[in-house]
């Protein structure tokens, strides 16, 4: 086995709108029927993800982070603690109904109003959907008081913009755009280092014997105004590497091997999530649902088999 790839154990989340497509597709031990969640690879408090393989077994990857900067930046020192957290978050979102209607805060305005902590811009690749699915992604309002009067009147149906969505699809997601997934639909989400969620609306559904708690008036402050540009692209399913996404905080890649393929993340780490197929990377056998980090300065990975790779590597800001 390559010592420079690792595996963690996932972290799940049971919530009001998850279902159990991840034991059906993946065969993953999901603790519910309810499961809407699966952190693949996090380092956030809400979810730190464990090793599960060779020297590091055990570890944290917070830990593994803070500890041994070297496997995450090529010729960084092992004594030299890196800035910042852990910049990346991928999960795997099962919807079985709606997600309430949300929209996360850009860096500046999370660092002013939650304790310093980051923003979150997010990419999703819809992994399945039911036929004629849709996401929700921007809205149609023209100003400031137009996306404020359609809230507080209860209108959300008339400010959210709703795009179609097929399986191989990927999205864009810049904080301050209104969004949701949209029952029916799984996907995987590249993400910041995040868990700040502003809910503008819930559907009324109640938890705990109370409605969730709803965030208007930071919502209000975050969206942003050019909210009507965000649009599904078809990913390409030729074989190769292909750049799908690219921001100051990630750059994702599709890979799809039919034979042999070479990713080369550079001097950075990279995590991998196998959506489809199976095969081996660097020797070490992979298939459908797994997914594993790639630590930096081992140069390049070769995938040899018959499978789909979502990559990712840290951005320029990461």
């Amino acid at each position: 086995m390559n010592k420079n790839i690792l595996f963690f154990a996932p972290v799940f989340k049971d919530l009001i709108w998850g279902g159990d497509k991840m034991a059906k597709e993946y065969g993953y031990k999901i603790p519910s029927s309810t499961t809407g969640e699966c952190w693949e690879i996090s380092a956030h408090p809400h979810g730190d993800c464990t090793c599960i393989t060779g020297d590091y077994y055990g570890k944290k990857l917070s830990e593994l982070w803070s500890e041994h900067p070297e496997l995450f930046s090529a010729g960084a020192s092992k004594n030299c603690k890196p800035a910042g957290e852990f910049p990346l978050l991928l999960k795997v979102i099962d919807a079985r109904d709606n997600l309430s209607v949300q929209v996360h805060p850009t860096d500046e305005y999370a660092r002013e109003h939650e304790n310093g902590a980051s923003g979150k811009t997010e990419c999703w690749y819809v992994l399945d959907c039911e036929p004629d699915s849709e996401l929700i992604a921007g809205h149609n309002a023209h100003s400031r008081e137009e996306i404020n009067r359609l809230i507080d009147e209860g209108r959300t149906c008339e400010l959210i913009r709703t795009v179609k969505v097929n399986p191989g699809d990927c999205l864009f997601i810049k904080a301050g755009i209104v969004h949701s997934i949209k029952g029916g639909v799984m996907l995987l989400e590249l993400q910041q280092n995040s868990d700040i969620t502003y809910r503008i609306y819930d559907y009324d559904r109640i938890r705990d014997g109370k409605k969730r708690e709803l965030h208007t008036e930071k919502a209000k402050e975050t969206i942003a105004l050019d909210g009507a540009e965000c649009n599904a692209v078809t990913t390409p399913d030729t074989p190769g590497i292909h750049r799908i996404a690219d921001c100051k905080y990630f750059d994702e890649f599709r890979i799809n091997v039919d034979g042999t393929e070479t990713f080369d993340s550079g001097d950075t780490f990279a995590t991998f999530f196998v959506t489809k197929g199976e095969g081996t990377a660097d020797g070490t056998p992979i298939k459908k649902g797994d997914s594993f980090l790639l630590t930096a300065g081992a140069g390049s990975l070769t995938f040899t088999g018959n499978m789909t790779l979502i990559a990712a590597t840290p951005g320029s800001e990461a």
